[in-house]
């Protein structure tokens, strides 16, 4: 098939292949070799359940201000496809991107394709293309069998294990971290950054021969008045200043992405001061994003309990007068009770909304989900945006609105609040 617009290219790929999700290396690996492109000189992989987006943004734009051209491969995107591809800090362009799917296209033969593989290839392509001195890899869904794993990473990094995407990877943690932990190669750094590690990860890392190095006890970081430390294997770096990035979990996520730079020396070299400007400059929307409009607002993608508590975590930290209103859209595959429970005594009111796509749950539905757990009001809305504007007329001048349980309800507010990311991921409204 041959197109003639982004656009088009993408309608077919969302419908081209009969499974929406299929993991899995042998099909994509085959057009992988076929394709024979250059590997960039360094590949940083970054996965887990969360945070995996923080550490990957830390990455790049610590490396970009080191003077690395840089190639960011991450998802799911939140207004445009184009931000899950980013080379030397800007969006891929639309030329690029057709260059590559013509690419793939010659390349498979008769070999079908997942979305997302389609994705993790044109990345790769528009990479090589490109001539990036490194990589930096978001895992999608789990590690082991990911496309992103096509890759050998140089250093491999998993930020946190926890209950998600069960029907695929897992029932316990245990299970996920044997997935997870797929990205671990034989003799090279694996970063682990949570302080609660599965068992099943330190044993896979000691059974292939991966260096694993665990925040808490290979590095860690502490928080001072005006800034933090960063405390390494072999390196500290003082006084550096917090992450432009909000939220409870973002010094963890900041110090697991110095441990990948400092587990990738010699092959990447960031000195402090460009640590510095990157964690001032590190940019990553729907992440506890707080807009200031007609009133605060306040996005977070937060889609399993976890990153729901962490998320509790940072909302009581940020102080209001007033009510926290919720507009929480959920998909229906995901562990609605422990989300809501999670935040339970944070949120004064609830707004159930409708999600776009298949795996949406009605509102009615949601709203009673909701209901058993949340402790408040809760009312239904059958779209994101109707959704804001109910929780918009319900503000008092005290208020704040949270917008929160999906890339799928993130996305939508933030096109309705006039927001828009330019070349370099950075907002305007």
């Amino acid at each position: 098939m041959r197109f003639d617009s982004v656009a088009a290219w993408l309608e077919w790929q969302q419908v081209a292949h009969p499974l929406a999700v299929d993991p899995g290396l042998e099909r994509v690996g085959v057009v992988f070799r076929r394709l024979g492109l250059a590997r960039p000189p360094t590949v940083l992989t970054i996965g887990g359940t969360n945070g995996k987006g923080s550490v990957a943004a830390c990455l790049d734009a610590m490396l970009a201000a080191a003077g690395y051209d840089v190639g960011l491969f991450t998802s799911p995107h939140l207004i445009r496809y184009h931000e899950r591809i980013r080379i030397r800090g800007r969006e891929i362009t639309d030329d690029l991107l057709m260059m590559a799917y013509d690419r793939i296209e010659d390349a498979r033969g008769d070999v079908s394709l997942s979305f997302f593989e389609w994705n993790t290839l044109a990345a790769l392509v528009a990479f090589a293309h490109e001539r990036v001195d490194a990589a930096v890899l978001e895992v999608g869904m789990g590690g082991r069998l990911d496309a992103v794993n096509l890759l050998d990473a140089d250093v491999a990094a998993v930020v946190s294990v926890g209950l998600d995407h069960r029907e695929w990877l897992g029932d316990t943690v245990e299970q996920i971290g044997i997935e997870k932990a797929g990205i671990f190669r034989p003799g090279r750094p694996a970063i682990f950054g949570s302080r609660n590690m599965p068992q099943s990860v330190g044993r896979l890392a000691a059974g292939c021969g991966a260096r694993l190095r665990r925040i808490g006890a290979d590095f860690d970081f502490v928080e001072r008045p005006d800034g933090w430390d960063y405390l390494g294997l072999g390196s500290r770096r003082r006084e550096l200043p917090l992450p432009a990035l909000a939220g409870s979990m973002q010094l963890a996520n900041a110090a697991t992405a110095l441990a990948v730079l400092e587990a990738a020396e010699p092959g990447v070299l960031v000195p402090d001061e460009a640590v510095r400007t990157g964690l001032a400059r590190v940019r990553l929307p729907g992440r506890f994003q707080v807009l200031k409009k007609d009133r605060e607002w306040i996005l977070d993608v937060a889609h399993n309990p976890d990153a729901a508590r962490a998320l509790a975590v940072s909302l009581a930290a940020r102080k209001t007068r007033g009510r926290t209103i919720a507009v929480c859209g959920i998909l229906a595959d995901k562990d609605i009770d422990g989300i809501v429970s999670a935040l339970r005594g944070q949120v004064q009111e609830w707004i159930a909304v409708r999600l776009e796509g298949p795996r949406s749950m009605p509102q009615s539905e949601l709203a009673a989900r909701i209901a058993l757990r949340a402790g408040a009001p809760v009312a239904p809305a059958d779209s994101v945006v109707s959704g804001c504007e109910r929780a918009r007329a319900a503000c008092g001048d005290d208020d704040r609105i949270l917008v929160f349980g999906s890339f799928h309800t993130v996305g939508p507010a933030l096109a309705h609040l006039g927001l828009q990311f330019d070349g370099n991921g950075h907002q305007d409204s």
